[in-house]
């Protein structure tokens, strides 16, 4: 499979407090005495970062960080977004080089290699996933969602943009995303959706989950500018689809717009989609199909650390 370069340096996406996030790991990961660093102690090695499975590196910045909270310094022989492709005949690829005392490269592995492994793990599954949906022929978005790991949102979320996906909202903040508990527990779509832009302003999305065609009608009337088909049938899922795009074009599509300021509703698709099912799913009435299955799940990708024994 090929795999494109990213975009830019993904780092710059970062907020202010990740840095002591990965404090708060540290930490945790040692919280009173290391007895394997009394062993090892502080004297300078050198240790190689081994990739032993196939992926997509990603986590980088929270890497350099660990080391660097820890005084030591690391030296990447892939960038980022690159493939890590183990063969039978190189069962492992030299991903970094690490060097620090002893004890550091000890109090840093671990935690390192776990949120690299994860972080790659989900840029993997996006870029299969992304593939196979433009192979397929597929031109919208594809999409992660906030089904993410308490406390680990900021790395599972910066895997799906390394591996090409769009990350979708980030948090509650992010964008206005009523779903059935908020309908229901206001009394119906339009009473939400007004409710919400009476708030929200112009600034943010009003995005409504839909179970109908019915649903999705009285969303986009109410004035919702995504509306997602929730848990449709493939063959539902066309029909509602196609209907919504008509109902557009009927009433003027792109010339409305251009006359009247109107604009088109964007159709996002999500519910129990996966790699292996989703092509039933990619119709070219649908704006954005969106799926935990790229970061819930997702196998690792398998790095190691290992301190250079030095020459006798």
């Amino acid at each position: 499979m090929s795999v494109p370069t990213p975009l830019g340096d993904y780092s710059h996406l970062l907020p202010p407090s990740w840095k002591s996030v990965i404090t708060s790991w540290l930490a945790e990961d040692t919280p009173s005495f290391d007895y394997g660093g009394f062993v090892v102690g502080e004297g300078e090695e050198e240790a190689i970062m081994w990739g032993k499975s196939e992926g997509v590196l990603a986590g980088v910045p929270f890497v350099d960080e660990i080391f660097a909270q820890l005084g030591c310094s690391i030296t990447w022989h892939l960038k980022e977004g690159s493939a890590v492709s183990p063969t039978k005949e190189t069962p492992k690829i030299k991903v970094a080089t690490v060097k620090g005392p002893a004890r550091c490269l000890l109090l840093g592995e671990r935690v390192a290699l776990n949120t690299l492994a994860r972080c790659s793990g989900i840029a993997w599954k996006s870029r299969r996933v992304l593939v196979k949906a433009r192979e397929a022929g597929f031109k919208g978005i594809i999409a992660g969602t906030r089904k993410t790991t308490p406390g680990f949102r900021v790395v599972e979320k910066y895997g799906m943009l390394v591996g090409g996906v769009d990350a979708h909202r980030y948090d509650l903040s992010s964008m206005v995303m009523l779903k059935d508990n908020h309908i229901w527990s206001k009394g119906s779509i339009t009473q939400a959706v007004q409710s919400a832009k009476s708030v929200a302003g112009f600034a943010l999305r009003v995005h409504v989950e839909c179970q109908s065609l019915a649903e999705a009608r009285e969303a986009i009337a109410a004035g919702a500018d995504i509306i997602m088909l929730d848990n449709f049938a493939p063959t539902e899922l066309n029909a509602a689809a196609a209907q919504l795009r008509q109902d557009w074009v009927q009433s003027g599509g792109e010339e409305s717009e251009k006359k009247a300021g109107a604009k088109r509703c964007l159709i996002e698709v999500s519910g129990g989609l996966t790699e292996e099912n989703m092509a039933e799913s990619l119709c070219p009435d649908v704006d954005i199909l969106s799926t935990s299955a790229i970061h819930q799940g997702v196998s690792t990708v398998d790095f190691s650390l290992k301190i250079q024994p030095k020459a006798k």
